[in-house]
């Protein structure tokens, strides 16, 4: 067979929601014949290629079909450098290093060299709530009692690092306001960075015309990286490249993301997140070693960095706004106040062309100060980009994901089953976790904590180091397949 990241690999059929007849295909594998140097072939009326047997006849051959699972890369392409390191990314290796870990600490005495932590999000436990009908809690409390049982050492949910990088990035768009209107270029739209399809698709496809409006703050994974490898490394008394961090994503583009040189110490060999693990290769963990979730004893997630908010309900919070974080509802707040001394802002998205082209906009004194933007899946995403680069497009902020619905329905989530259409099981997801506790960033203690003693303010050179990143074009030599879109 082919190499699972061919340079023939193609999309047929190109939709925002890929469904099993708009998979990925490879075309047809010939399997080399031990007497001939070569195969005769040949394409019927149907358009199905047919191969010639032994007996003088052809006989059709069946298309190679690709799962989500080998698909990584949004913009239709990974690097050649990327399918090595995306290996380091499966739920083989995970489980290769829990049982590593199992073993060395019962042969030594209960002391081992890897500490392991497992960060969980909160759209990728929701997917495992709804496979397996629990409550958020219940689905929550299971996977950490889950990842305890297979040898981790902390299992944390990642709203702190939700929270800090809606702080992060409502802080950047106020910067880049003010500098947009003392005359600098290239400040907005700011577009935001939490989706690695989509920063993906923006190096690989448009590299240095879009890649200044993109927000510089990092992802909640890769602020979750630093949170683990610098902070509470610092507070066991470990080194960064003692821990294995391992997160719980619903998107396989984050495998890419983590795998970036940008999140890679050089010095300490270490990545900020070591493995990235999906609601569906979850499923196929538990289903492959017979584990019935439901059934696993319930533990809950530890709070390392301390206490957000007391007399919380449960350990898992949304945000106000969308179900991808919230970036666009917190940062239009956020702005209003900050920028124009307007509190308690009523933030109402309207659906435009669709409903995942969604717009606000901030009045004061009848003027329209402030336009913001929700653009979901690639279709949107197009338009988006042809309007800047037409020099047309009329937002301030836009929040851009790759997934049509958000990260809700990200590409490892768990699929319908039952007939059910994505759609529909994203908006039944959405309304979970609109149910759920809201967090609010200016006044979650535990960042305030972390920028008051461990980086020793909000804007000094050890935040900016810990929270925002940077961008780079890949030229289309670099790209073992370029695919427009």
């Amino acid at each position: 067979m082919t190499s699972r990241f061919s340079g023939a690999l193609q999309l047929t059929s190109l939709d925002d929601f890929i469904t099993p007849s708009q998979e990925c295909i490879k075309p047809i594998e010939i399997q080399a014949s031990k007497s001939k140097t070569g195969a005769k072939i040949k394409i019927e009326e149907d358009g199905v290629p047919s191969i010639l047997n032994e007996v003088g006849q052809f006989e059709k051959l069946q298309k190679v079909e690709i799962t989500l699972a080998d698909c990584l890369a949004c913009s239709g392409c990974i690097t050649s450098a990327e399918s090595v390191l995306v290996t380091q990314q499966s739920q083989e290796e995970l489980l290769r290093v829990f049982k590593e870990k199992v073993s060395e600490c019962q042969n030594k005495d209960g002391t081992c060299s890897k500490f392991i932590v497992v960060s969980l999000s909160v759209q990728a436990v929701l997917s495992i709530a709804k496979r397996y009908d629990l409550n958020p809690e219940q689905a929550l409390n299971k996977l950490a009692g889950y990842f305890y049982q297979l040898g981790a050492d902390i299992v944390v949910d990642m709203t702190i690092a939700d929270d800090f990088a809606l702080l992060e990035s409502a802080k950047e768009f106020v910067e880049r306001y003010k500098a947009a209107k003392g005359g600098a270029t290239n400040q907005l739209p700011m577009l935001s960075s939490s989706c690695p399809g989509w920063v993906c698709y923006a190096e690989k496809t448009h590299g240095n015309f879009i890649l200044p409006y993109i927000s510089v703050t990092k992802s909640p994974q890769q602020i979750m990286g630093s949170l683990v490898k610098y902070h509470l490394a610092e507070t066991k008394g470990l080194s960064p490249e003692q821990i294995y961090h391992v997160t719980l994503m619903p998107c396989y583009d984050k495998k890419l993301e983590a795998s970036r040189e940008d999140f890679y110490n050089a010095e300490r060999n270490s990545r900020d997140v070591d493995c990235v693990i999906t609601p569906i290769e979850l499923e196929q963990m538990l289903n492959e070693y017979n584990v019935t979730l439901s059934e696993v004893n319930e533990k809950e997630v530890q709070k390392p960095f301390g206490v957000q908010t007391e007399n919380l309900e449960t350990n898992l919070c949304s945000h106000s706004g969308s179900g991808s974080g919230g970036y666009a509802d917190f940062i239009f707040r956020y702005a209003a106040k900050y920028l124009f001394d307007e509190t308690d802002v009523i933030v109402e998205f309207k659906n435009l062309r669709n409903p995942d082209f969604q717009e606000a906009i901030f009045y004061k004194n009848e003027q329209p100060l402030l336009k913001f933007a929700i653009v979901n899946g690639f279709r949107n995403i197009q338009n988006l980009v042809q309007k800047l680069k037409r020099g047309k497009c009329p937002y301030d902020y836009v929040e851009v994901m790759a997934c049509p619905c958000g990260c809700l329905n990200g590409g490892a989530q768990i699929r319908p089953v039952d007939n059910i259409q994505p759609r529909e099981l994203a908006l039944k997801l959405e309304s979970m976790y609109h149910e759920l506790p809201e967090s609010n960033p200016e006044k979650n203690k535990a960042v305030q904590n972390l920028y008051r003693n461990w980086l020793g303010g909000e804007y000094t050179d050890k935040a900016l180091a810990h929270f925002h990143t940077q961008y780079h074009e890949i030229k289309k030599a670099d790209i073992a397949l370029a695919i427009k879109w």
